[in-house]
């Protein structure tokens, strides 16, 4: 008799024996009884950002010709195959990206606040922590800031800058390594101090407060803010801390030294991006992607990354970057084909993430901020197009956050600097 076709299995369904647990893969007892069931809620909805802060030759990304009919370029060939599950844009930006240098506009690429690190300037919430004040208390983790070495993409509602995971062996444990019990006591002993340090501290400050100038007030206010934000932390860290984590079937990864090996280093970050996400220890994550002087172990690449994207229009420095850029493209591809593979309540798990890809640069090799690289996977969006603007009078980038967000079923009205709630042409499926 096949038992497992009558049993209604639950999703965190283990396998015990001799001290070992093993969470099983999703099966069909699985997905029938939960569509079966009444009420039974949907499928999650995921988000994840990534960001080449080098940028890539636009040449060879913007396809030619528009809507459905567009024709691939260098770069979109390498995922043909998932053409039906990607839209890619151009002539989109955030407005008044000149900033401290160069590479400021990586700051706010997930924000779209104005004048990157100049004298005044103020960081605003990014997309991902918008979407994670929402959605972050039904997972034990509200996001994961990832990075291959350079600064995070993510800032506070405050403007501050949430520090970046770049080590997947660290990134692994804190995903499913349980404390020992001495360990949990201790974690949650410490969130509880932490709470009651916050409590006295914002009793303080609330009664100086009073006593203070409009200009320190606000100064205050902005400080007060970051406080609420730790609260609302430690007591969602507090509810998860004696939850069990999940177990997984694989073997903790090991950091890969080696600096120059872009594609091991993003490829094993890449796993752990879908093991959080399968496992629904998160719903919001972004990874940032930066190239500095080394060079990539890439055949054929003997510059370093971050000189081959000044190229200058040197032909030959050009079609050095196009092998990293096309390394970069075929990591994609196939984290993307990864989420399509895996199910979820009967369904790919790529239906129901939008995965945000792209760069704050157009053009790195003269810095320039507008018309950028942008494309869109998964999500349960209507694909298959080149949705062009104008690449002298761009869109505002904010505006494609904005249609996010409600795929997110995050209602907002405006994101930064939109001027309308959402992009043109860019609809969800039916």
């Amino acid at each position: 008799m096949n038992i497992i076709s009558r049993t209604h299995l639950d999703r965190r369904t283990f396998l015990k024996g001799l001290g070992v647990s093993l969470a099983l893969p999703m099966l069909d007892a699985m997905s029938p009884a939960l569509a079966r069931a009444a009420g039974a809620p949907a499928a999650p909805r995921r988000f994840i950002a990534f960001n080449s802060g080098l940028g890539f030759h636009a040449p060879y990304f913007f396809p030619t010709g528009t809507g459905r009919d567009f024709k691939d370029s260098v770069y979109t060939e390498v995922l043909k195959d998932l053409r039906g599950d990607l839209t890619v844009f151009s002539g989109l930006s955030h407005p008044e990206q000149s900033g401290a240098n160069g590479h400021s506009s990586a700051l706010t690429w997930l924000t779209a606040a104005r004048r990157p690190g100049l004298a005044g300037f103020k960081n605003t919430v990014s997309l991902d922590q918008l979407l994670a004040a929402k959605l972050g208390p039904r997972t034990r983790f509200p996001y994961l800031t990832l990075t291959n070495g350079g600064e995070s993409l993510s800032w506070t509602a405050s403007g501050v800058q949430i520090p970046a995971e770049n080590s997947p062996s660290k990134l692994f444990k804190q995903l499913f390594f349980d404390g020992t019990p001495e360990e949990v006591n201790r974690q949650v002993a410490d969130i509880d101090r932490g709470r009651s340090i916050l409590d006295t501290v914002n009793g303080e400050a609330r009664s100086l407060h009073r006593n203070l100038g409009k200009r320190d007030q606000d100064k205050l206010d902005q400080y007060l803010t970051s406080v609420r934000d730790l609260e609302a932390r430690l007591v969602q860290n507090r509810d998860w801390a004696r939850k069990p984590k999940p177990k997984v079937d694989t073997a903790p990864p090991t950091d890969i030294a080696n600096r120059n090996d872009l594609v091991g280093r993003t490829r094993l970050m890449h796993d752990l991006i879908l093991l959080a996400f399968r496992t629904d220890s998160t719903r919001t994550i972004t990874y940032g992607v930066r190239g500095e002087t080394n060079v990539p172990l890439i055949d054929g690449v003997s510059n370093d990354w971050h000189q081959l994207s000044h190229h200058g229009m040197n032909e030959t420095k050009i079609e050095e970057l196009k092998l990293i850029e096309l390394a970069e493209f075929t990591l994609l591809r196939d984290f993307l084909q990864q989420l399509k593979s895996a199910q979820e309540d009967g369904r790919p798990l790529l239906d129901t993430t939008t995965v945000l890809y792209g760069s704050n640069l157009g053009n790195a090799s003269s810095h320039d901020w507008t018309n950028l690289p942008i494309l869109v996977a998964g999500g349960g969006f209507r694909h298959g197009q080149h949705l062009a603007f104008d690449k002298k009078n761009n869109v505002p980038l904010a505006n494609l956050f904005v249609s996010i967000a409600h795929r997110m079923n995050v209602e907002i009205d405006a994101f930064g600097s939109s001027t309308k709630p959402g992009v043109s042409g860019f609809e969800i499926a039916s």
